[in-house]
């Protein structure tokens, strides 16, 4: 057993069925408290609000409210790890616009339903971190006042991502990724050679990603500063070569920015 406390869950959705389908397959897992439920978005924003749980799956067609308007309400800065759950697959794109860890399209399957749930446990283990580490800086008081802000930050940003993979969810360090390149709606980490889809919009994870660490060199590409070999500029355009041999593209309005990180210049104002 682990002696981390439970992960406390709010289940969601209009349809009785529905909501008893989710706490059905929540009731295999040892380590999931479910904390309550509710059918409406007036009464799902009471409970986020009154039970502060630390996931909550969020139907999106619903009376009063829909779950997009009760993530609104709350605030995506105050809302819990959040999994939409919707009948409708047009649904998608707008979860992720207000930045949800994931979504289900109903009917989901046994196996789809437990990709969401890994998803939801690391944002819960992250923000677990995030907190730690503010209580423990809070506690050393007498630490220099420098290195409180910049350790404050390193716990905000991803340290691991997880990939879906024939059936099962790993999760690949941050450290590893060469690039990331935009793929419609969702993303690729290039890994080693090897390009894993998530579903995560460009803008969420470049928000997630550290920016000591990442920069988005073009619309469609965010590179780690470190595997960045060269910059080659070619009649009026740039492009970075990295470690492994490849090749992208850099646009003009990045190209200043990205040398100054290279050369560890402080950002201009």
């Amino acid at each position: 057993m682990s002696d981390r406390p439970p992960l406390r869950v709010l289940i969601v959705d209009d349809e009785p069925l529905g909501r008893l389908r989710i706490e059905d397959l929540l009731a295999k897992e040892e380590d999931v408290e479910i904390v309550g439920e509710a059918e409406d978005g007036d009464k799902a924003v009471a409970a986020i609000r009154s039970l502060r749980p630390d996931v909550v799956f969020l139907d999106i067609q619903m009376p009063i409210k829909t779950g997009l308007e009760v993530l609104s309400e709350i605030g995506p800065e105050r809302m819990p790890a959040t999994v939409f759950v919707t009948a409708y697959d047009q649904h998608a794109l707008k979860a992720f616009e207000v930045a949800a860890v994931d979504y289900l399209v109903k009917p989901f399957d046994d196996e789809r339903f437990a990709q969401a749930l890994a998803r939801v446990r690391e944002k819960a283990r992250l923000r677990d971190v995030e907190q730690i580490t503010r209580r423990l800086l809070s506690a050393i008081g007498d630490a220099p006042a420098a290195a409180t802000p910049a350790a404050e930050e390193r716990a905000r940003y991803l340290q691991r991502i997880p990939v879906e993979s024939r059936g099962q969810t790993r999760f690949v360090s941050v450290e590893d990724i060469d690039y990331v390149s935009a793929s419609g709606p969702y993303v690729e980490l290039h890994v080693g050679g090897k390009a894993h889809l998530i579903r995560e919009r460009m803008q969420a994870l470049e928000e997630r990603l550290d920016p000591e660490r990442f920069f988005r060199i073009h619309r469609s590409a965010i590179v780690q500063l470190d595997r960045v070999e060269s910059v080659r500029r070619r009649n009026g355009d740039a492009a970075v070569h990295l470690r492994t041999g490849e090749e992208l593209p850099v646009a003009r309005n990045r190209r200043d920015e990205l040398e100054r990180k290279l050369a560890g210049a402080p950002p201009t104002r």
